[in-house]
């Protein structure tokens, strides 16, 4: 089957139909859906982005077809669809204080801990002149940043971002008008005991306003022995001038399926500098993806580390949409055992997008025979000068 890349990062064929898979467990996650949907109030705006994230769901499936899929090709999620993992499962009993002994808690920053999807601490209370936080995605998410959310992360065409749309409960969003603010820490905590298999969606939706600076940091730990599958989405908006500074910790457990995805508009001028860190995962992966204006300047900088079976996934893509745009993609990897880790770097320049600047870089360090690396970078210019 012949693919196209679409404006976004997405592949269709040329029909322009996803390419689609299966859903194993078809029947759970019908149930749990709609056990999703009761605990929404009829007016809820989040209400329609669960039902339409459900319907594409349902539409999709698991990419498990690899063949002809450029997005899933060397990554191979049978194991996910294999899997019955339960939404809303109970949580385990945590402390806080436990959390702290494993990821950074300082006081400088506006710290927020999400429990299997749900808020649990927020510290310390006052966020600082420019900043506007919310957990309610009704509240803060709809109508302080325009219904933004679910506009920037698509998910007609993602099944995974679909998915996350069907079932996320609260969402880190913060909307940051000033320059002198506090890091915006968000920490999502996975727990399960070792034979429950739990499904937890993360959702973060970050505006920064225009000529305003902020910091976001966003951990994942999964504190379980179990198997556990986390479908986090970040959508981020950045205004004319704005900038952020984006850091990203996968600190995933063994049995942990780990499928992230990031979202970024930049408005002309804008800056997005990103750092991510990923390690632990049976699988991972970080589909991340940017839209810049004029002008605008894109930073993506990564390093994962795997061992044994393991397998990481990074799936990067930068899109210049107007002139006088600045990319750059610089990753790096350790591997050993048999593990396996996969860099696919994708820059588009759009016609018109003149004067672009992209650079790409990805290195990797192989400390035994049997680790493998597949490494993807491209280009795709539709513009003369650049």
């Amino acid at each position: 089957m012949l693919v196209e890349l679409r404006r976004g990062g997405l592949y269709e064929d040329r029909e322009g139909t996803a390419i689609v898979g299966e859903i194993r467990n078809l029947a759970t996650y019908e149930a749990d859906w709609h056990d999703r949907l009761n605990h929404l109030p009829t007016d809820s705006p989040v209400r329609g982005l669960a039902m339409s994230g459900w319907d594409a769901f349902n539409r999709l499936g698991f990419p498990t077809e690899r063949r002809g899929s450029e997005l899933w090709k060397y990554t191979d999620i049978r194991a996910v669809n294999a899997e019955q993992f339960r939404w809303n499962l109970p949580s385990e009993s945590l402390d806080v204080a436990e959390v702290a002994k494993l990821v950074p808690l300082v006081g400088a920053w506006r710290n927020v801990v999400f429990v299997d999807g749900k808020s649990v601490a927020e510290f310390p209370p006052s966020v600082g002149n420019g900043v506007r936080m919310s957990t309610d995605a009704d509240v803060l998410g709809i109508r302080e940043l325009g219904g933004s959310i679910g506009s920037i992360a698509e998910h007609q065409h993602s099944s995974f971002v679909a998915l996350n749309s069907a079932f996320f409960t609260e969402t880190g969003a913060v909307f940051v008008e000033g320059s002198d603010t506090p890091p915006i820490h968000l920490v999502w905590v996975s727990t399960g005991g070792a034979d429950a298999a739990r499904a937890n969606y993360p959702r973060c939706l970050l505006r920064v306003a225009s000529g305003a600076s902020a910091t976001l940091i966003e951990t994942h730990l999964s504190m379980t022995s179990g198997p556990l599958l986390e479908v986090p989405v970040v959508e981020v908006d950045l205004a004319e001038g704005a900038s952020l500074r984006h850091y990203r910790f996968q600190l995933s457990g063994e049995k942990t399926y780990h499928i992230g995805t990031s979202r970024v508009r930049q408005a002309a001028g804008s800056t997005y500098t990103s750092t991510s860190f990923a390690t632990g995962a049976a699988i991972g992966r970080h589909d991340v993806h940017t839209q810049l204006d004029e002008g605008a300047e894109s930073v993506l900088h990564g390093l994962y580390i795997t061992n044994g079976d393991q397998h990481q996934s990074s799936e990067i893509s930068t899109t210049h949409t107007k002139p006088n745009g600045t990319s750059h993609q610089f990753y790096k990897g350790i591997l050993s055992g048999k593990s396996q880790a996969v860099f696919s770097g994708k820059v588009v320049v759009e016609r018109g997008a003149q004067k672009a600047d992209a650079q790409q870089k990805d290195l990797n360090l192989l400390l035994s025979h049997g680790a493998e690396i597949d490494t993807k970078p491209s280009l795709e210019i539709y513009a003369d000068d650049v």
